[in-house]
This record gives structure tokens, sequence and C-alpha cells, in this order.
């Protein structure tokens, strides 16, 4: 019974309650439990370690302390917080000088505690403090050796139990940010004797999968709940995997070995879901920008080639043109030498007509006069015939020249044009290989044909 307890004060009598027969409410009972407990039990020191610490935003410390056999929860007020010394930490073992009391809200037992006295740090910290240290020793954490993460990943393996809470929190994740990317399930407990080797197991059987990457994912607790992901053979798992790995495992300040191990560390299953691939949205967004820049570098290269095409075709007339512009020339000249030709005979006239003015005029002798005047008359006529046809070889010649120069006459004296199919024109035997198509153009018709052999010279 109580009474026989020594740290039980004798004016405490529960029995007083019964005795009434007095119908309590539950406030009332807390508040009667609360002021037992105050009462009966002093400040006392207890020993334990720190587990499932958390610091609210008005400045307490919430956090279990533990050993082996129990554990209890505890609240360090604000300014409590505030004269402890050293800043609390999970796995941190304490001496602690308590109130024991009751959180009536809630009826929590819970120690109210007064002053903390640091006692080194617990055994599961120091066992993860001496495997992280030995791992990371062996390269097995080394930057160098983690593996990027796919750009697009379409196949995700989930490595979690299919009873976690974060794990729907992962597939409502995907189903909001990417719907396209097919996720399986690889089934693992996540707590308990044997987790880690269970992992493992899963992850490396996701690891000789189809996928594209590994997601490891387990919502918030203690050290002792994350404690199967602290397992050595799950890290060695890990770093043997051929894909990427991504570890989403509690919250933001929770750190295990897996995380160190894995080739991206994700502060939440949430985060790790968003980072292991992009959102289908930012992804549309991305391709339709491309898309644009697309369509616009095709519309400036080929709006440069159309004016490139139309520079090039004002400096190189056709042959249709060039032929044109020689019968133009032709008919400039011709008419040229007509009018030429009309100016020396009547410029011939007007002379003759001059001189036999002038023979009349000073005629001494009329039968010599005559005889001069006739032979005058012959080599005007002689002249003008010879200049005639002189100037009618000169307008032969220069339509000989043109005509030599007109390709389709080139071509009905037996040559040929040779061209590739790219239209450019063969004038090398040795720019060509045996099995080559060339088309010949003749006088009349063309012809399709391949080189057989290029004698070059």
């Amino acid at each position: 019974m109580l009474v026989d307890n020594p740290l039980i004060s004798p004016f405490f009598d529960p029995s007083a309650f019964a005795a009434k027969e007095a119908v309590l409410s539950v406030g009332e009972l807390n508040r009667a439990v609360r002021g037992a407990l105050e009462a009966q039990f002093p400040l006392l020191w207890v020993a334990g370690e720190i587990s499932s610490l958390t610091r609210a935003a008005s400045g307490h410390v919430y956090f279990t302390l533990k050993d082996a056999e129990a554990q209890a929860r505890c609240v360090l007020w604000r300014n409590k917080a505030q004269l402890a010394g050293f800043r609390l930490e999970n796995g941190q073992k304490v001496r602690a000088r308590v109130l024991v009391t009751l959180y009536e809200a809630r009826g929590d037992y819970q120690l109210s505690v007064e002053g903390l006295r640091l006692a080194g740090q617990g055994a599961l910290f120091e066992q993860f403090l001496e495997l992280k240290t030995r791992l990371e020793a062996e390269g097995l954490f080394a930057v160098e050796q983690k593996r990027p993460l796919p750009a697009f990943a379409r196949r995700i393996a989930i490595v979690s139990s299919p009873q976690a809470a974060a794990l729907q929190d992962v597939l409502a994740t995907f189903a909001r940010r990417a719907p396209h990317v097919r996720l399986t399930l690889f089934p693992a407990p996540v707590q308990g004797e044997g987790a880690g080797q269970k992992i493992a197991r899963a992850l490396t059987a996701a690891a000789a999968s189809e996928h594209d990457a590994i997601l490891l994912c387990r919502g918030g607790g203690s050290m002792e709940d994350l404690w199967a992901f602290n397992a050595e053979v799950l890290a060695r798992a890990i770093r043997a995997s051929r894909l990427p790995v991504v570890s989403g495992i509690g919250h933001e300040t929770d750190f295990c070995i897996a995380d160190f191990a894995a080739d991206l560390r994700a502060p939440t299953p949430t985060a790790a879901a968003e980072l292991i691939c992009p959102a289908r949205q930012v992804l549309l967004e991305r391709l339709d920008a491309l898309r644009r820049r697309l369509a616009q570098g095709c519309e400036n290269r080929l709006r440069g080639w159309a004016q490139r095409l139309d520079y090039l075709d004002a400096r190189l007339p056709s042959p249709a043109r060039q032929l044109l512009l020689r019968r133009e020339t032709l008919f400039v000249l011709s008419l040229n030498l007509h009018r030429a030709a009309r100016q020396g005979v009547a410029q011939r006239q007007d002379a003759l007509r001059a001189q036999a003015a002038s023979l009349a005029r000073h005629r001494p002798r009329l039968e010599a006069k005559g005889e001069t005047l006739t032979h005058l008359r012959q080599r005007l006529q002689q002249a003008a015939t010879y200049l005639l046809r002189h100037r009618q070889q000169r307008l032969a010649q220069l339509a000989q020249g043109l005509r030599q120069l007109d390709p389709q006459a080139v071509l009905a004296r037996g040559y040929a044009i040779a061209t590739r199919p790219d239209g450019s024109l063969l004038r090398d035997a040795a720019t060509t290989t045996p099995g080559d198509t060339l088309f010949i153009e003749l006088a009349r018709g063309k012809i399709t044909t391949q080189v057989v052999e290029s004698v070059k010279k």
C-alpha cells in the first residue's frame, strides 16, 4: 500500500474519496493525482538517456528519459532550458533533477525537469558514432562515389513498409506531381528485430529490377524506432546497388547511417519524392519552352536561307537570261553596223557630189576630167564595196561568236553537260567515283547514267 512507501506522505489517504462515495470528474481526479504525486515525491535525481527530443517554438523542450528497463516523458521549461549550460541532443546520458507530476489535460505522467547534468552518451548513440566513423574511414560515404539521379525517372522502386504512414504521403506526392512515374513497392519492416537485414534484402531486390532509382522511406520516430536504418548491412547494400538511392527517413533533424550511405538524403519522405523526379507540370512547361525555341530557330534559319537564295539568284543569272542578254547585245551591234555603213556611204556620196561640183567648176578638159571622174567613180565603188564586204565579214564573225557562245549550239555540235544529282556541274572526272549517278544533257533530251570508271588526267 502507498502508506508503506517511505517517500509518500501519510497525509494523503486515497480511501477518503471512496468513503464519501463521491463521483469525481476526470479533471478532479487528475488534479488529485497530480497533487498526490507532487506531494508524495520530493525533488529527486533520475539518470537516463535522452531520446525523442523536440524543441517547441515557445522554447520549451520535450524529451523521453529512458534506460534498458523503462522510459518516462520529461518537460524542460524555457526558463530552465536557458540555464542548462549545454545543448541537448538525442543519445546523451544525463542526470536530471525532476519533480514527479501529471499533465492534467491528457492525464499523462511526466517528469518536470528542474536541472540537468551531462553524464555521457547513450549506448545506442555510441554504437551509431562508432559505426559511422568506421564506415566513413572505409570511404563508404565518399562524395565521389555518389551516383547521380536520372534526369527523367520513369520507374521508381520504393522500399518501405506497406503500413507506413510515410508511404501514403509519398504515394500522394507522386500522384500529385508526377502521375506518369511507375511505382513499385518492395515491402520490408522498418522497425523491430532483424528489420535492418530485411530492408537490405528488399533494397538488393529493387536494385536488380528494371527501375531508374530507389526511394528508401520511413516516418519519424525515436532513435530506437529508426535503429533499423543504422544497420551496417543496409549501408553496404545501398553502396552495392547499381541504382541511385534516395533516403527519406524520419524528420529533418533525424540522421541515420543509411542517410550517409545514400546518394541523396532528403529531410522527409515527402521531400524525397519531390527530389527524385521533377514535377510533370514543370517538365511540360520546359518542353513547351523548348518547342517554342525550336520553332523560332527553324523560322529564323529558313528566313536566312531564303535571303541567301535570293542573293545568289540575283548574282547568278540563268543560262536563258545570259542568252537573252547576248541577243540584245547582238541586236545593238547589228544596228550600229548598219548605221555606220549608211553613214559611210552617205559621206562618200557627199564627197563625190562635192568632187563633181568642183570638177564642173574647174573643168579644163572635159575628156581628161571625164576619164578622171570615171576612175574616181570606180575607186569609190570599189571602196564602198570593200567597206561593205568588210563590215559584213565583221558582222558574220560576231554572229559566229555569238553562236559559239550559245549553249544550245555547243550541244548541237555533239557536246554534252554532265551534272550531279544536286545540280552542280561536273568539270573533273577525278571528283567522281564508280557508282555515282550523273545526268547528261544533250542537244535533244537528257540521259541518267552511273559512273563505271573515271580516268583522271
